[in-house]
């Protein structure tokens, strides 16, 4: 029997998930996300083009693939309308290609308001939330509150709705929040409730299982990093679900012995957005330099991301609790014209030295141990050759391959889906 594969991001989120998912999509027939909603901003560029997906799969650009929106995301209608509003104008074929489960949570516009509200509230401590009203609503899901897609479906679906905004409006009255905007953003809102009855609504986790039986290659398309998981990241700077690749069983409805190759995807170097420890990060030229030449701008938010050198035990905890079989490095371009590269090997807590993320990352007396490369002047955005690559950076790549016991089978050199190659061109993936 085929198994699902899963692929996610190792860090903080923006390793660039989209792109690998685009290239890799040729060789699935069926792309699921299976959390996150839309602050996730999945970028892919080709012919020229740039597209920024927030709640739809990669895989949707792909003629005769089908992409699903699984139970454990959380969906935005009006940042639906938009999307697909986007994809139409492309003449992409949504309604043929995409389907959504019936189990989907609806995040509504006093979501959203809820958000900001408990951003606001907790001034300088807040987490750097996207606004986007994700917290929210995976609140509502675990407290038994949610309302799903396959609400809209009900007759008593506007009872439900209301009762759900009266809560949220009662809580708000206590935030003092104005609520004034509520209106206009409930008619764009419903907008995308009419849009999305469009749609093939299914009860996926028996969709998405029959097709594995099936013999149906499936690949699920994680959202955030797995830095960011609200049980393994750090905490309390994290998202509201499960990054990791156990994500994907609880999201699509799939049991742990369907899982295949799990591929994970880091830069090349260190990002982050918003608030949270980061213990490589750079607040000199350095620092500022790796932000410009990467472009280092949240895609959803626009915010521009913290920048450090790549850390070592951070990669090697998340390629453990994923189960991570293989690797793609992204941004290597990024790295290009720099006379020195650097390594985070292991931090030092008190005289300690430790090679694994501890309890408390935000210690102020941990201190990253770095290691030091020479480093390369050619650029590498249009090499398609693994033997071409300058001679630094493939001992760069050998020495990350020694250093987190995985194969890097990807490496990426621009955001165009054709700045790819296969370091290992035999491998699965």
């Amino acid at each position: 029997m085929n198994k699902l594969d899963v692929l996610l991001g190792l860090q903080w989120g923006d390793e660039g998930k989209g792109k690998v998912v685009d290239y890799l999509t040729p060789r699935y027939e069926l792309i699921s996300r299976f959390q996150g909603g839309p602050n996730a901003g999945h970028t892919l560029e080709f012919n020229g083009i740039k597209h920024v997906l927030h709640t739809i799969p990669s895989g949707i650009f792909h003629e005769q693939k089908t992409n699903l929106i699984g139970n454990g995301v959380v969906l935005d209608p009006s940042v639906f309308k938009k999307e697909i509003q986007s994809l139409l104008e492309l003449n992409v074929e949504v309604y043929k290609r995409l389907k959504i489960s019936k189990k989907t949570h609806l995040i509504l516009p006093t979501h959203k308001m809820l958000d900001a509200a408990s951003e606001l509230a907790k001034g300088k401590d807040k987490i750097g939330s996207t606004l986007r009203g994700i917290g929210p609503t995976y609140m509502d899901k675990t407290g038994r509150n949610g309302l799903r897609i396959g609400d809209i479906l009900s007759n008593n679906f506007m009872d439900k709705y209301n009762s759900l905004k009266e809560k949220h409006l009662a809580l708000l009255s206590r935030f003092d929040f104005d609520t004034s905007d509520l209106s206009n953003q409930e008619t764009s809102w419903f907008e995308g409730i009419e849009l999305i009855k469009n749609f093939d609504l299914i009860d996926s986790e028996n969709y998405i299982n029959k097709e594995i039986r099936n013999g149906k290659k499936v690949l699920a398309e994680g959202a955030q990093g797995s830095l960011l998981d609200i049980d393994f990241g750090s905490y309390p700077f994290v998202t509201s679900s499960n990054t990791i690749s156990a994500g994907a069983c609880t999201g699509l409805g799939v049991a742990p012995n369907r899982i295949g190759e799990v591929i994970g995807i880091f830069k090349a170097y260190c990002t982050r957005v918003g608030s949270g420890p980061f213990p490589t990060e750079l607040h000199d030229d350095t620092g500022e330099e790796l932000r410009k030449k990467g472009s280092e701008f949240g895609a959803t938010t626009g915010r521009p991301r913290r920048c450090g050198w790549i850390d070592l035990p951070a990669l090697r905890y998340s390629i453990q609790i994923n189960g991570v079989t293989s690797l793609a490095i992204m941004k290597v371009d990024v790295l290009s014209g720099f006379d020195e590269i650097k390594a985070c090997t292991h931090y030092e807590l008190n005289g300690e030295r430790l090679d694994f993320i501890p309890y408390d990352l935000s210690d102020e007396n941990l201190k990253p141990v770095y290691k030091s490369f020479k480093g390369w002047d050619e650029e590498v955005w249009n090499i398609q050759d693994p033997e071409q690559l300058p001679t630094e950076l493939l001992e760069y790549l050998d020495f990350l391959e020694a250093e987190l016991e995985t194969p890097i089978n990807i490496v990426s050199f621009g955001p165009d889906r054709t700045q790819t190659l296969l370091k290992n061109v035999n491998a699965a993936v």
